[in-house]
């Protein structure tokens, strides 16, 4: 069956790689433009981007610098023009009111093409800098708090008012105008019981995890739990299933480049992500950060599905993926993005049973990335 194909472009330094054997660079407009754009050259489905406030340090200073999500997505939304676009919102910060106005600000330069991933928020050192953490009590309703943020955006959207009068959003005869030129999608990333119950009520689509080594069925009890929470619903709520991509032309040489970014791992931002994931100390065992962060190795990409192989290997492994029940897509990260793009352009999507429509005009790479510009700059 067909699948849509995203990638979760680097908008914090290092990607999600957390080693010092990875390539090593900031982020800009310019790295994540050529991303972009060479990911709708080869026929990616969308291009999502997290919103990340404080970083987890380390000798890398992991995700230490970060670009903001909404004013990047508008920038590449005026220089693309088929991909579909997610910005994320880290729903402490910003209040639904304004999210709502901002998404039909940049439906207006890609009409059709813009969505919201919701971010409840997991680590506390990213709010309380700023003071706007309400304490750790949030853990056990912020997806009461998220559901009346996103029915003020929809209320929005499609009435062009919200009059809401909930427990955390009270709305008087609040306007907008114009409005979007069609549905924003709305995407969340649940894994807990809670979360999922969030996405089957609330989204379009909902992120899964692919956890382990070469398991590309690792998706299946995540998506069968989002199944059944969905049919009491009624809605039609799907999958994204997040993999990293590491592709070389043989297992050796791909497996080989894995080892060494695992032998690099920055062991003291690892430890930071593990201390803060424990703050919700109520999480059930499919609490997406309690679960993702086993030291040592597994943590060099936070326990994030890994795909390791040759070319051919990794088609196929993407393929199997694609036949876990409710899965509507894959999500990819890469440890070199431009090269691993190219890769995934020309040696392994054109392998993929699941991606036989996509019809690529030439093998080369994408305009955008030949520029010169994409070579990393060291921290």
């Amino acid at each position: 069956m067909a699948v849509d194909i995203g990638v979760f472009i680097p908008i914090g330094n290092n990607g999600w790689l957390i080693s010092k054997n990875s390539p090593q660079y900031k982020p800009s407009f310019e790295l994540n433009k050529q991303i972009t754009q060479k990911a709708e050259h080869y026929g990616f489905d969308f291009a999502l981007s997290m919103i990340k406030l404080r970083g987890f340090g380390g000798e890398t200073e992991f995700w230490n610098h970060n670009l903001e999500s909404f004013t990047l997505m508008a920038a590449l939304a005026a220089v693309t023009s088929k991909i579909k676009l997610f910005a994320s919102t880290a729903i402490l910060t910003l209040p639904p009111a304004l999210v709502a106005r901002m998404a039909t600000t940049i439906d207006s330069v890609a009409p059709g093409r813009f969505g919201i991933n919701i971010v409840t928020g997991w680590q506390p050192a990213e709010y309380t800098q700023m003071g706007m953490w309400p304490g750790n009590k949030y853990f056990g309703y912020r997806y009461e708090y998220a559901t009346e943020y996103v029915q003020v955006m929809k209320d929005l959207w499609e009435d062009g008012v919200s009059n809401l009068k909930g427990k955390h959003f009270t709305m008087e005869d609040c306007k907008l105008s114009p409005k979007p030129s069609s549905d924003i999608k709305i995407v969340a990333a649940g894994q807990s019981a809670g979360g999922m119950e969030f996405a089957a009520k609330m989204v379009d689509y909902n992120f899964v995890m692919g956890h382990g080594y070469n398991t590309p069925l690792a998706a299946t009890e995540q998506n069968t739990r989002l199944e059944e929470v969905v049919k009491k619903t009624g809605r039609d709520v799907s999958a994204y299933v997040l993999f990293m991509i590491i592709a070389e032309e043989t297992d050796e040489a791909a497996e080989e480049k894995w080892n060494h970014y695992k032998e690099g791992i920055d062991v003291d931002a690892v430890s930071w992500i593990a201390d803060q994931g424990g703050k919700d100390t109520k999480a059930d065992k499919n609490a997406t950060w309690r679960s993702m962060v086993k030291l040592p190795e597994s943590s060099v990409n936070m326990n994030m599905g890994t795909l390791c192989g040759s070319f051919e290997k990794v088609a196929a492994m993407l393929d199997e993926a694609s036949t876990v029940p409710a899965t509507r897509g894959i999500m990819l990260t890469f440890d070199d993005w431009l090269e691993g793009l190219d890769k995934f352009g020309t040696k392994i999507q054109p392998l993929m049973k699941c991606r036989s429509h996509i019809k690529v005009s030439n093998g080369a790479s994408a305009e955008s990335g030949t520029n010169g510009a994409s070579k990393k700059r060291k921290i």
